[in-house]
Order: structure tokens, then C-alpha cells, then sequence
């Protein structure tokens, strides 16, 4: 006879589930198991937790000086900081360059509303030692309006946008220097899926190197172009080199170089 999988038997001990008396075993405590994993906070301070934590591990990536101990916090941790309702202004942060410390980058973020030129003119205003900065990076949960781009052009530095709203982004880069990326936002750190290989950034004497060992010039290394998400978020530019190394059942374990266009 078949036996019924559904059916409890208590061991010797007594030690198997009990059946209360809706008839049902031990379903009280695997709901209580299930609560545990649901997140109880508010989804904008989670938001603005991920998209913090992208921006620190992005600027580190690209040799800013991030300490480990504010990429690693916890969102328990950042809500005890932030609150549930984080005040932006609190958020906003700096981060200067390892090898080059005149180099420095800002990080604003823009709240929930539509960014707009006033909002633009006002973080014009609050920015006070703009000629000690080299790089803005905005973080927006809403669309920016035609005019509050226009009105970029008030810094003289370059300005990337990054969205923290889990949807697709349009891109838009400028001649000033203004790039929008069309990433999946930064609630997801792109570099760290399983499938995407490896890649590093050359210098411009590791560079030059290359292109001397090969023989060859930039333009006949393999294309990356400088909207591609990898671009983005190393925030490379046109002539810029990255290697990239695979290594995986498919692909094998390989080398390749692709020059930014």
C-alpha cells in the first residue's frame, strides 16, 4: 500500500510534530519562521540603504578612499543611523581619489520629487567648495525635467545621474559631460552578478604598454562603448582601456582588452 507522505508519525519519544486542533502540524511555527525573513521597515529606507551602499562600493571601485566599515553596515544599522524616513541631506557624502586626493567626488541624493531647475540652482548654492570638486554624482528616485539638465551646465565639473527606483532608466549623454546611465538602478551592484566577467581599468602607461607589446594602435582593440553599464559605472571615458578576464564552463578562461568608445 502507498504510503500517505502527508500523514505525521510521532517517534518513540514523542518527539514528532503535534497536531493542534485546526488539524494542522506545526504550521504556527513555520509561519513564525516565514515572518522573520519579511523586512518590517519602510521600503525608502531600504531604497536609499542599497543605492548608499552601490555609490560607496561603485567610487571604490573606481580608487576612491571608502572605508570598508560604511559599505559593510547593516541595514539594521543604517535605519538606526538614518531612520526610516532618511533625511537626504544627512546622506549626501564625499570621497577623494587614493593616488590623486585633489581629486573629489560628491554624492547627492534628490529625494522622491521630480527633480527640477530649483531644486538644481539649490544644490548649485549649498555646494560651497565646488572648485575643490572634480566629480557630482546625483541620485534621483524621479525624472529630472529638460530644463534642470540645461541647468547642469552651471558646474564645471562632470555630472553623473544614477536612478535609486527600481526601473529602467533613459540615457541621455551631452556634450558637457552629463551622462545619464540606463542601468537597472543602483539597487543591484551590476559587478558583482555571477555571469559578468571580470573587468579592470588600465592606466595610461599600462596602456600604452599594450598597444607597444601588440603593435597596434587603440582603435583595433575591441570596442566597449561608453554608454555600456560596465562604462557607467567605472564612469570611463572615450580612449579609456579595461581588461577583462573570463572564467567560466562556457567561456573558458581568457583574456581581452576593449578600449571605450
Amino acid at each position: 500500500m502507498e504510503q500517505n507522505l502527508l500523514m505525521e508519525r510521532p517517534n518513540e519519544e514523542g518527539g514528532g510534530h503535534q497536531e493542534n486542533e485546526n488539524g494542522n502540524f506545526g504550521m504556527e511555527s513555520l509561519g513564525r519562521c516565514l515572518s522573520s525573513f519579511v523586512d518590517e521597515g519602510s521600503t525608502e529606507s531600504h531604497r536609499y540603504y542599497l543605492s548608499r551602499r552601490t555609490v560607496l562600493e561603485m567610487l571604490k571601485d573606481r580608487g576612491y578612499s571608502v572605508p570598508s566599515s560604511e559599505i559593510d553596515i547593516s541595514l539594521q544599522d543604517f535605519r538606526g543611523i538614518y531612520g526610516q524616513n532618511p533625511d537626504i541631506e544627512l546622506l549626501k557624502f564625499s570621497a577623494n581619489h587614493k593616488s590623486d586626493p585633489s581629486k573629489r567626488m560628491l554624492v547627492i541624493f534628490c529625494g522622491s520629487g521630480v527633480v527640477k531647475v530649483g531644486m538644481i540652482r539649490l544644490i548649485t548654492f549649498q555646494i560651497t567648495d565646488r572648485d575643490s570638486l572634480t566629480g557630482l554624482i546625483l541620485v534621483l528616485q524621479n525624472n529630472i525635467t529638460s530644463q534642470a539638465v540645461k541647468a547642469l551646465d552651471l558646474f564645471k565639473f562632470k555630472i553623473e545621474i544614477f536612478q535609486s527606483r527600481s526601473s529602467l532608466i533613459m540615457l541621455l549623454v551631452l556634450d558637457d559631460g552629463l551622462v545619464c546611465p540606463q542601468i537597472t538602478d543602483l539597487l543591484v551592484n551590476i559587478t558583482k552578478h555571477i555571469l559578468k566577467p571580470k573587468h579592470q581599468v588600465l592606466s595610461e602607461q599600462a596602456k600604452q604598454r599594450l598597444l607597444k607589446k601588440y603593435s597596434i594602435e587603440e582603435k583595433q582593440l575591441p570596442r566597449l562603448l561608453k554608454k555600456d553599464a560596465i562604462s557607467r559605472y567605472y564612469g570611463l571615458e572615450r580612449g579609456q582601456v579595461v581588461k577583462v578576464t573570463y572564467d567560466g564552463d562556457i567561456t573558458g578562461s581568457h583574456v581581452t582588452y576593449r578600449c571605450v568608445w
